[in-house]
């Protein structure tokens, strides 16, 4: 890997202004196909990093490879370089455009995108029409019925959903199977459903609600905006963002998987989760590194949470300021009566210790704990020997909680 032999295709790209702009290459591996890596350098909000193969580590050991030989002087600029390279920096580039004058990102045609998108909410509209009528046939059927229905009873309204341009709910009700095999189903089904039969009530009563409902109301039904629209018209908020932890995720579709990064304001308090996504053969990266902090203006989506990442300058990150379980419930409960339909949120226990009862539990020096979802805190207790500490975990009602970080007694953050 750090052996020129290992990159048979190879080259730096110049920067206008002199030194080197870009570095890339073919790394020749075990497979037929070689993996293609590219670092671009003076892109403006520090290095950025590219690479085909598999790792979910930013940067992976061929970019580092890459970067080594780069140094020890064995890549040398090039004229010509491949198609992929010059796609990639030339995306870079238009987004760093579009992000420096938001102007850039209003439609050319407002007109026209204002009737694209009144044509969309009227289909959504009858969608989440039919689907409170099937809503209704469920409930008039009874929930003993459920466990009798095959994977086509659900998909078919689902695909209705899809074709209603709601693919929001259309997830949510394609969730229904699994809900209905878990533990206690009768529960989880009415429970899923009711959701959704309030987000049928939420999406018809419009401007009534508050604006971050309605924001949560339409990015649930699946009325989403483009990075470029909430860099431009989107609340913007400066703060030195302490990065809290990270999660992967299932994406939304099979192939592909999500990371959660929340943050949250050193000085606002404000809580801010960092959204991306890849597919199967690529992990899906972050600017955001854990035990960081960034200052950064931050654009929000209209639910008051989500941001468009920014990666701001990087700082180090403080211990973040934790709360009691009764602080952590009181917040959740909060973002609940704005967004009903949100299933995790982040929480920081101050002097949290592992506890056992019938399972693993986070108590506070109160007494209070809260369920852990996975098992033993086999990390947890390796780096804190079981004594109180300041763990970051993501709460979920239906699953618990689960650890993202802990900082040890030096203040150092470690992912769990």
């Amino acid at each position: 890997m750090g052996k020129a032999a290992s990159w048979p295709q190879r080259g730096a790209v110049a920067a206008s202004a002199g030194g080197t702009s870009a570095v890339w290459g073919e790394c020749q591996g075990s497979g037929s196909k070689p993996y293609l890596a590219a670092v671009h350098l003076d892109g403006g909000t520090g290095p950025a990093y590219k690479c085909s193969c598999p790792s979910r580590k930013i940067p992976c050991k061929h970019v580092l490879g890459l970067l080594a030989l780069w140094a020890q002087g064995e890549v040398a600029d090039r004229e010509d370089k491949p198609s992929w390279v010059g796609s990639w920096l030339d995306g870079r580039a238009a987004r760093q455009a579009r992000a420096a004058d938001p102007a850039k990102a209003a439609p050319a045609d407002p007109a026209k995108a204002a009737a694209t998108l009144r044509a969309r909410e009227e289909a959504v509209a009858a969608g989440l029409a039919e689907l409170r009528l099937w809503l209704h046939d469920q409930i008039d059927a009874g929930l003993a019925e459920v466990p009798k229905h095959g994977y086509d009873h659900w998909d078919r309204m689902a695909k209705r959903l899809t074709d209603a341009k709601a693919r929001g709910a259309s997830g949510w009700v394609s969730r229904l199977p699994s809900v209905a095999r878990q533990e206690s189903w009768p529960e989880r089904v009415l429970e899923h459903l009711g959701l959704l039969h309030l987000l049928i009530d939420g999406y018809g009563a419009g401007d009534a609600l508050g604006e971050r409902t309605r924001g949560a109301i339409r990015s649930r039904v699946g009325i989403t905006l483009k990075a470029d629209e909430v860099r431009a018209g989107g609340e913007s908020v400066g703060d030195t963002w302490v990065v809290l932890g990270r999660r992967t995720v299932p994406g939304a579709e099979d192939d592909m998987t999500g990371l959660r990064v929340w943050l949250r304001g050193a000085r606002t308090g404000r809580t801010a989760l960092a959204l991306s996504f890849g597919r199967a053969d690529q992990a899906p990266t972050t600017p955001y590194r854990l035990g960081t902090a960034v200052e950064a203006d931050l654009s929000f989506y209209p639910d008051g949470h989500r941001v468009v990442p920014d990666p701001g300058t990087e700082l180090p990150g403080p211990v973040p300021q934790g709360t009691t379980v009764a602080g952590a419930l009181d917040a959740h409960a909060a973002v609940l009566a704005e967004d009903p339909w949100r299933e995790t949120w982040p929480v920081v226990l101050a002097d949290a210790a592992p506890a056992r009862d019938d399972r693993w539990y986070l108590a506070d020096p109160g007494g209070d704990a809260l369920p852990l979802a996975t098992g033993v805190p086999r990390r947890l207790l390796a780096v804190t020997g079981g004594r109180p500490a300041t763990v970051a975990a993501e709460w979920s009602p239906a699953e618990g909680l689960t650890p993202l970080a802990v900082w040890d007694r030096t203040g150092k953050a470690i992912p769990l």
